[in-house]
C-alpha cells in the first residue's frame, strides 16, 4: 500500500502520459507532484482529475515569485482547486502574500530555500551572498517560517539543521534531490537516499526519474517506500 511520505513527480510531457503513469502506479502511490514543465501539457487538468476522480493528494510545484499583490492573486486562484501543497520562493514578502491568498483553504504553502540543482558556484554566478549552502538554506527556512510558511523545500542534506530550528516546530520539510542508492543523479547536486532523508527529519520525499524511468515504476515506488519504512 501507499505511504504519502513519497511524492512522485509527474515530470512527463503531458496529462495523458501522467494519467498513464498514475495508472501503472495504482494504489502504491497516493501523492503526486505536478510542476511547471507539465503546466502547458494539461497540468492543472491532470491535478484536478487525480484529486477529484482518483482521491490522490496533489503538490503543485509552481515556485511562484513576483510582487506581493500578484502572488496573492495567483495563489487565491489556485486555492479554489483544493490542492494540497503549493510552492513559492522563500522570500518573506512572497510567503506572506501567498499565505494571504491561500487563506480560507487547506492548501499548504511551501517555501523554496535554494534549489537542489544548485551548488556554491551557481550561487556565486547569481551574486548570492557568501556562506555555505547549508547555512543559507537554514537561514532562509527560518525567515520563511516566521513569514508564515507551512513548510519548506530543501535538500536532504540541510533537513536536520532546519528541523532543529525552533520555528520549524509543526512545519513540513519536503525534499527533492532524493535518489535511491545507485540511481543516476541527473541535474541534482545535493542528494541523499530516501532512508537518509527520513533519518534527517524529512516529512516527504519527492522522487521523479528513478520511478517513471524505471522498467517497472510500481516496483521502484514500492522499493522507495520500503526503504523509508526500514529507516
Amino acid at each position: 500500500m501507499s505511504d504519502d511520505r513519497l511524492i512522485v513527480a509527474l515530470d512527463v510531457p503531458n496529462a495523458v502520459a501522467g494519467l498513464e503513469l498514475a495508472r501503472k502506479l495504482g494504489d502504491s502511490v497516493s501523492f503526486y507532484k505536478i510542476g511547471l514543465g507539465m503546466l502547458t501539457g494539461g497540468g492543472l487538468a491532470l491535478a484536478n482529475e487525480l484529486k477529484q476522480d482518483h482521491g490522490k493528494r496533489i503538490f503543485l510545484d509552481m515556485k511562484l515569485f513576483d510582487i506581493g499583490a500578484t502572488v496573492e492573486a495567483a495563489v487565491r486562484g489556485l486555492a479554489q482547486f483544493e490542492l494540497d501543497f503549493l510552492t513559492v520562493h522563500g522570500d518573506p514578502h512572497v510567503v506572506k502574500a501567498a499565505k494571504e491568498g491561500a487563506s480560507g483553504s487547506d492548501m499548504k504553502i511551501l517555501a523554496v530555500t535554494i534549489l537542489t540543482s544548485l551548488d556554491r558556484q551557481d550561487l556565486d554566478d547569481s551574486l548570492i551572498k557568501a556562506g555555505s549552502i547549508a547555512d543559507l538554506v537554514t537561514d532562509r527556512a527560518g525567515r520563511a517560517f516566521v513569514a508564515g510558511a507551512d513548510g519548506v523545500i530543501a535538500s536532504p542534506n540541510e533537513a536536520a539543521m532546519i528541523r532543529s530550528l525552533p520555528e520549524a516546530d509543526g512545519r513540513l520539510i519536503v525534499t527533492p534531490g532524493v535518489r535511491p542508492a545507485g540511481a543516476e543523479l541527473g541535474d541534482q547536486k545535493r542528494v541523499a537516499t530516501p532512508a537518509n532523508a527520513v533519518a534527517n527529519g524529512v516529512d516527504h520525499v519527492v522522487v521523479g526519474r528513478p520511478v517513471w524511468q524505471a522498467d517497472n515504476p510500481r516496483a521502484a515506488a514500492d522499493a522507495i517506500v520500503a526503504e523509508m519504512k526500514a529507516a
